[in-house]
């Protein structure tokens, strides 16, 4: 199975290519949008009311991949619930509506009858990515005053997962 590309080739936010030619029938969005790992947006129980909120913010301008959103949504609500049960609400802030795209280029034997090297190079879907400015939310976590300590531990567990550095806020 194929390895998911470095991310050091979509980590800066740059204008969404799309592809415009001079002959209409060539102005295309080949490919779709490929699917996203993340299972859910909300978590624990949002009807109730709690008293504190804390937010996971982005210290840079870049892409985040949906594998790494759902990394950190995982390790900071399996903490959560396991210590609290169901007694927080945790939101996850950003999608992933960029579409990443490659054009695969083959080396070795054969490779000149199995490529078209750059012509039409538009690529294939390969991921997706939410595109994040500095300073904004990337996860918010709705708790009570008295699991403050546990709500910051498990916010920075999410930001070890997300390729920028983070900062938590505390509202």
């Amino acid at each position: 199975m194929a390895r998911i590309r470095k991310f050091a080739a979509y980590q800066t936010l740059e204008r969404p290519y799309t592809r415009i030619s001079k002959y209409s029938k060539k102005n295309y969005v080949r490919g779709g949008y490929p699917h996203s790992k993340i299972t859910k947006f909300d978590m624990g129980t949002p009807q109730k009311e709690y008293d504190t909120t804390m937010t996971l913010n982005s210290c840079r301008n870049m892409n985040v991949r949906h594998n790494a959103i759902e990394a950190a949504r995982m390790t900071s609500n399996r903490l959560l619930e396991k210590t609290l049960g169901k007694d927080y609400h945790l939101r996850v802030k950003i999608y992933p509506f960029h579409v990443l795209r490659e054009n695969p280029l083959a080396s070795g034997a054969g490779a000149d009858r199995m490529s078209k090297g750059m012509q039409k190079s538009y690529g294939k879907a390969i991921s997706s990515a939410a595109r994040v400015r500095e300073g904004q939310t990337l996860l918010e976590l709705r708790i009570s005053k008295t699991h403050l300590k546990l709500a910051r531990d498990a916010l920075e567990r999410g930001a070890s997962k997300f390729p920028c550095p983070c900062k938590i806020n505390v509202a």
